[in-house]
């Protein structure tokens, strides 16, 4: 009996993105599974149900009951994690590091759980990453929002009014965010200066047209991450930032570290030395901020300079993050479906790595270290 795969409607606020698209739905029958929809479930991404051929559209009731995989973008709500079949499938964004409770209704269903931040950054995973995939639309959005909060035009232009000077962009980060708001910047036409901790990144930074701004702290860390800062490479990387900073009409910062609390990278003096009418997007908004003054989803004024901390930016592209996104859980389903039947290889190295939840156990090591020792 073939597996049935599942795709219910996002509930999380705000969420317009779906996990599965039109153009992936033969891939999938061909990997021998029956593919349910909820209806309606395409219609925030640009997707109407009738685009849906070769697909079943349900009610939740009936898509969660039948459903062996369950695909998401975003983790299940505790009360979704609860309707989810026992020994079921989930492959999704689960935030490992946060949402206890749901990891615990997910271990007492004995549900495997995949979560697409843990796909080890591998070459052969690549076609999976789905982090990446997200963070590059992250990057280009990040980009606009500058172009359209900022008062001054990106480009140069000669005009019979006179000559106008093209604006300065400054991007904090260059992972592929950083990557793809650096080349969108240039493309707009700005002078472009980019800054990240990890010293490999400036050959990327240079052959996007950026230049790469060296503060004389390097930081590279393990799965292509930067490591946590001491306080002292902390405070030099500050001081010449902040030269930087106050010279830039536009900063698109996207500074993170998995699991924890994004680094304070941009501080209210900082801040007070910028132009009036310059810009901050700070795409670690939702993790705390790179800047002390960001708000999470708010656009806030302090002295003139626009801060805008966007909350789930990806989700404004909707359209095409969902095609992405999707590609890459069909990528990863590959893996593990053969002929219509599950067929999970733990030594696979993108399997075992990306597993969160198994058979009533956490598979992935940092989260079970943390539950296990009470922490929230």
């Amino acid at each position: 009996m073939h597996l049935t795969l599942a795709v219910p409607k996002e509930s999380a606020p705000g969420e317009r993105r779906v996990a599965l698209v039109p153009s992936v739905i033969k891939p999938l029958a061909k990997l021998g599974v029956n593919i349910l929809l909820e209806k309606g479930a395409g219609q925030s991404s640009g997707f109407d149900d009738t685009d849906y051929q070769g697909v079943e559209l349900v009610a939740p009731d009936i898509l969660y009951e039948q459903a062996d995989i369950l695909l998401k973008v975003q983790p299940p709500s505790l009360g979704e994690a609860g309707k989810i079949k026992e020994g079921g499938i989930l492959l999704g964004f689960l935030t490992p590091h946060t949402g206890d409770s749901r990891i615990k209704k997910l271990l007492a269903r004995k549900v495997s759980a995949f979560a697409m931040e843990l796909v080890p950054r591998i070459t052969r995973a690549q076609s999976i990453d789905a982090l990446s995939s997200q963070a590059s639309i992250a990057g280009y959005k990040a980009a606009l929002l500058a172009a359209s909060l900022c008062p001054r035009l990106f480009p140069m232009l000669t005009t019979a009014a006179g000559t106008i000077r093209p604006a300065k962009a400054l991007i904090i980060g260059a992972g592929v965010a950083g990557l793809q708001a650096i080349a969108t910047t240039k493309r707009l036409g700005a002078i472009t200066e980019a800054y990240d901790v990890r010293s490999a990144t400036k050959e990327q930074v240079e052959s996007l047209g950026g230049k790469f701004v060296d503060t004389g702290v390097q930081a590279e860390g393990a799965g292509g991450y930067a490591r946590e800062l001491t306080p002292a490479e902390k405070q030099q990387q500050q001081e010449v930032l902040a030269e930087h900073i106050a010279l830039a009409d536009a900063v698109i910062s996207t500074a993170a570290i998995p699991g924890r609390a994004a680094p304070k990278i941009i501080d209210r003096a900082t801040v007070e030395r910028m132009k009036r009418g310059s810009v901050i997007i700070d795409l670690a908004a939702e993790s705390g901020g790179n800047c002390e003054l960001t708000q999470a989803g708010k656009q806030t004024d302090h002295h003139g300079v626009v801060i805008y901390g966007p909350k789930n930016i990806t989700s404004t592209a909707a359209s095409h993050a969902s095609e992405m996104y999707a590609r890459n859980l069909y990528n990863l389903l590959v893996l593990m479906v053969k002929d219509g039947e599950l067929q999970l290889n733990w030594d696979d190295q993108v399997i075992a790595d990306s597993c969160l939840t198994h058979a009533g156990e956490i598979r992935h090591a940092p989260t079970r270290e943390r539950m296990e020792g009470g922490k929230k």
